[in-house]
């Protein structure tokens, strides 16, 4: 079964959508899922931690009231529903109901309105003249740098993001951008080995390492740890 999309917006609608207000908001999270490591970086990066709860599904077994949260807000936004219990998922904890499922919807809210950003105050991570470029990348390394990716077309990606950083300390300039965070996410899950001898890519991936928003060698062994 296919799941089904939720396409909600932070702000956006007839009625003004769903307002951002702290701790109006919760997302699930799924353990070894690279959308919610996204999402999970993403958050740090912002400093949202504190004010947009977050709940990790590890397998059902082990996170039961995970699983029972999140079916409930499935059912409270499509009546009787029975479909999948898809994540990364925002939620809107006081009306119970899921505000989206779809990951790309997700970040840009977070980096919009629920981190304090609009257009007259943008965020860093998505800058007005950047966006284009952002979405660009984001669209290629989910085609060409995955595991599943053909190796010929994985292989030119790669070279071209190495030469792209013999220029530039990130992706899209001297800034890091949310380009970044789909970047290293998309290469920490190749692996070492797929990156070959591209020394550029390597050393990009452990310097953001060391940045405090993202996960170290033995949380992403571990995964988003299940609470």
């Amino acid at each position: 079964m296919q799941p089904s999309r939720i396409h909600s917006r932070i702000g956006v609608g007839l009625a003004g959508g769903f307002y951002p207000a702290p701790h109006r908001y919760e997302l699930f999270l799924s353990a070894s899922c690279p959308r919610s490591l996204r999402i999970s970086i993403t958050l740090g990066l912002l400093g949202l931690k504190d004010s947009v709860a977050t709940t990790i599904l590890g397998h059902p077994t082990e996170t039961p009231g995970a699983f029972a949260s999140l079916r409930s807000a499935y059912e409270a936004t499509m009546h009787h529903y029975d479909g999948p219990l898809t994540a990364p998922a925002l939620c809107d904890r006081w009306s119970g109901r899921i505000v989206s499922n779809h990951t790309p919807d997700i970040l840009r809210d977070l980096a919009g309105l629920l981190s304090g950003h609009d257009e007259a105050c943008p965020s860093a991570l998505r800058p007005p003249g950047l966006i284009a470029d952002i979405d660009a990348l984001r669209d290629l390394l989910d085609c060409d740098v995955t595991p599943d990716a053909g190796p010929a077309e994985r292989s030119a990606t790669l070279d071209l993001l190495d030469h792209r950083l013999d220029l530039r300390p990130y992706v899209l300039g001297g800034e890091l951008t949310a380009a970044d965070v789909d970047l290293w996410v998309a290469l920490v899950r190749l692996g070492p080995a797929a990156l070959g001898d591209r020394p550029r890519l390597r050393e990009y991936v452990g310097r953001l390492r060391d940045h405090p928003a993202f996960p170290d060698a033995q949380e992403r062994d571990d995964g988003l740890r299940p609470a």
